[in-house]
């Protein structure tokens, strides 16, 4: 299985004191590579294999287009946001780049150290209800006869979604409103039919797939 796990983190935002204990929090509780970059230190750095960690109080529009341009023409590049509001405020910025996890205000520390550990390994890290509402959205935008990827079906696809989410069955079966036998059932049809054969690669898939719903919706006209 491929490793998707990434080495370090570079965190855009303006230096200072709180940004720095940040920092050194992160660092201390992760160990690995932490680096605060400003906007124009990280359009100059040739970036690879990190995680680039957006402080939402602390950069725009183009800022975030530049960052979106090097992690697609880089290796192993993800982006998250920090000091997001809510879920209204972070699903724009979902339904406009390619991030992989997103962070709140109200977040503590261990939370944050907690999503960040996972988008290092490859995974997503997003509330479970700007999950749904990410879905809800691209059913609504959803036109003719346009198929989910991979020929899944609806279902198949909420599943896939909530296990993106960090969900258990049991948690999954929860929401569905669904037995915890049908959610083994759908998770054994989403694998194959994808080719994966790990949850932790179905997630890898999710990450590649489902965050910027907008570029499914765009393809049914």
């Amino acid at each position: 299985m491929m490793d998707d796990k990434l080495s370090g983190i570079f965190i855009v935002t303006d230096a200072s004191p709180q940004s720095q204990l940040f920092n050194h929090y992160v660092a201390d509780h992760l160990n690995c590579s932490v680096r605060i970059v400003d906007k124009e230190e990280l359009v100059q750095e040739n970036i690879a294999d990190v995680l680039v960690l957006l402080d939402a109080d602390h950069i725009d529009g183009s800022t975030l287009k530049q960052c979106q341009d090097q992690a697609t023409s880089s290796e192993g590049v993800a982006m998250a946001m920090l000091n997001l509001r809510d879920d209204e405020h972070a699903i724009n910025f979902f339904f406009n780049y390619n991030l992989t996890g997103c962070f709140y205000r109200r977040d503590s520390l261990e939370q944050i150290c907690r999503g960040l550990e996972i988008l290092l390994d490859g995974g997503l890290w997003m509330s479970r209800s700007l999950m749904s509402r990410l879905i809800t959205s691209y059913r609504d935008h959803r036109l003719g006869s346009y198929q989910p990827p991979m020929g899944l079906s609806h279902r198949e696809l909420d599943v896939i979604a909530q296990l993106a989410s960090g969900a258990s069955n049991r948690e999954i079966a929860d929401i569905l409103f669904v037995s915890e036998h049908t959610v083994k059932t759908h998770l054994y049809n989403v694998y194959r039919k994808i080719g994966v054969h790990s949850r932790l690669q179905a997630m890898a898939w999710a990450r590649h797939n489902l965050v910027g719903l907008e570029r499914y919706a765009g393809r049914a006209c």
